[in-house]
């Protein structure tokens, strides 16, 4: 069994476990994989195409599986052992690295096999994300839950900078190909990270009852768990139309920024730097109680953001909206995930993650559109539409929904 800390305090608290402490690390291995990753997809297909809707359908094609597999990652979760499940994911996320290296170091790819293996790699993502979130609670204990996502999730995004920065660079020097095999050789590593982690005493005993069978008890799961549904509703809006500004960093940095693909490598870098200092404040507040109330603030906040990229398009401008808007983004994610798993017992709680996977498994729609909106309106038009939806969305359920604005 796991020893609770319970009297741990401070922005830190949940790295007195070993376990967390290791398993931080080890999603720091993976995150360092998909920021690589991030840069790489959306620079090779505008590369190849030239089109910001050709990227938008990239995106789509890597999120599509969350949307897909989010009910049955969270039925999984339920099912295995979370931490030899997260084990083979990490697996699968080498073997299709290992495939895109292959492809792109022996010829130029057509843009549809570029697209095809993102998808692969959202399948194995759907996956590992949901595990990943209920396994952090395992470790830390609902006592810790809101400092621990936060933690873990200021681990992928410190690999994600790391990840961002290399891969720009790496393909500025080497191309590609050579920087999938560092894709590769990230989940590898963090794949070895799990196999010294102890086993966790809250999933000790994961439900073996059968797949299908758990997975009606999922349905059901979800008509009863009503509060539920409504955080699924508002974490999907937020993914259609907050998280998709991340599709035209690519556009961004190639039509009105003027850098090139090490110049996009330290943009996805300041995303993920303003998303970590957001969690940073967020693990400070330890058990914060008013969370529901928190989400309205900062999911506003979020598409204030947005709609502040149409007013310049200078550089250092940029960074700095681009570093705030992804410190909201970070947050009400994170917030998401805490009430989703504060809200549901012990044994459902990977159900919980495949609701929220579910929910951002809407995000294609959104990668869509604003890539669509981007090629008529322009990059900046097409961010000011989005923020403006999201801000009011915001404020009519702040006001609309008091229950949720009371969770704690």
């Amino acid at each position: 069994m796991i020893p609770r800390a319970t009297s741990a305090r401070g922005w830190n608290a949940s790295l007195r476990y070993r376990d967390f402490r290791l398993f931080w690390v080890s999603t720091l291995c993976y995150s360092l994989g998909t920021g690589m990753e991030h840069v790489a997809v959306g620079w090779l297909v505008f590369d190849i195409t030239g089109s910001a809707f050709m990227v938008g359908v990239a995106a789509a094609a890597r999120m599509a599986p969350l949307f897909f597999l989010g009910i049955l990652s969270g039925a999984m979760a339920d099912w295995l052992e979370r931490r030899l499940f997260l084990f083979f994911s990490a697996l699968g996320g080498v073997t299709v690295a290992a495939v895109m290296a292959t492809i792109l170091l022996t010829g130029d790819p057509p843009v549809w096999a570029v697209i095809a293996l993102s998808a692969a790699g959202g399948c194995v993502f759907a996956f590992t994300l949901t595990t990943r979130q209920a396994y952090t609670f395992d470790i830390v204990g609902p006592e810790h839950a809101l400092n621990g996502l936060s933690l873990n999730q200021m681990s992928m995004q410190a690999g994600g900078i790391a990840g961002a920065i290399i891969s720009g660079a790496l393909i500025e020097a080497v191309g590609p190909g050579w920087q999938y095999l560092g894709v590769g050789a990230s989940y590898l590593g963090s794949a070895a990270v799990l196999l010294v982690i102890g086993r966790s005493a809250r999933t000790a005993q994961p439900q073996r009852e059968p797949v299908l069978q758990n997975l009606a008890g999922y349905i059901r799961f979800l008509n009863q768990n009503r509060t539920l549904l409504v955080l699924m509703c508002l974490a999907s809006i937020t993914e259609v139309f907050g998280f998709t500004h991340m599709t035209l960093l690519p556009v961004f940095a190639k039509e009105v920024l003027g850098v090139g693909p090490a110049g996009l490598g330290y943009l996805v870098a300041v995303r993920q730097a303003g998303g970590l200092l957001g969690l940073a404040l967020l693990a400070n507040l330890r058990d914060y109680r008013r969370k529901g109330l928190l989400i309205f603030i900062i999911a506003g906040a979020f598409g204030v953001g947005l709609m502040a990229f149409s007013i310049s398009s200078a550089l250092v401008y940029f960074i700095v909206v681009l570093a705030a808007v992804n410190a909201c983004a970070m947050s009400v994610d994170t917030l998401y995930k805490t009430l989703m798993q504060t809200n549901v017992p012990d044994e459902q709680r990977g159900r919980a993650m495949g609701s929220w996977v579910l929910s951002i498994g809407v995000g294609p729609l959104g990668h869509l559109g604003v890539g669509g909106m981007a090629t008529a309106l322009g990059a900046q038009g097409a961010l000011l539409i989005n923020g403006a939806v999201l801000a009011g969305v915001s404020v009519a359920a702040f006001i609309g929904l008091p229950r949720i604005r009371r969770l704690e």
